[in-house]
């Protein structure tokens, strides 16, 4: 079976700056089932605008409103999400972006990693959001 791959770009597209020349997706459906999300950040995916510039909440509303949208265009919903990593950028943010991130998946109670790093790819990003969810065979 091929993987289903959602929303296919080049990093020398996204990255203009970089000298970066490599084929990436946002989303791959790997045997029909589980759902791997690229690491979503306070971007618009259609637009590759930046949003939320220096407010964490602000960049995890719109990092979990990517994942709900990937998700959903690979037939998936954010309940079947199994494993979120968090990725911040300072310590300070965890309970606000926490606190976000959980009212996006109350009631889901997915198995979750936080790191905070000391920087994202791009200076302005503060929070990156990595998901893993797997559709059920009923669905």
């Amino acid at each position: 079976m091929t993987h289903t791959r959602i929303r296919k770009f080049n990093t020398r597209d996204t990255y203009p700056e970089q000298k970066l020349d490599n084929d990436l997706c946002q989303a791959v459906v790997a045997r029909g089932s589980i759902v791997f999300v690229r690491g979503q950040v306070g971007q618009d995916l259609d637009t590759a605008v930046n949003v939320a510039i220096g407010d964490p909440v602000g960049q995890t509303d719109k990092a979990m409103a990517n994942v709900k949208m990937l998700l959903e265009e690979a037939g998936s919903r954010l309940e079947d999400i199994c494993k979120i990593t968090i990725y911040i950028t300072d310590p300070r943010y965890r309970e606000p972006v926490y606190r976000r991130i959980g009212e996006y998946l109350k009631g889901v109670f997915p198995v979750s990693t936080g790191l905070v790093v000391s920087a994202l790819a791009r200076p302005e990003w503060l929070v990156e959001v990595d998901v893993t969810a797997v559709i059920p065979d009923n669905r």
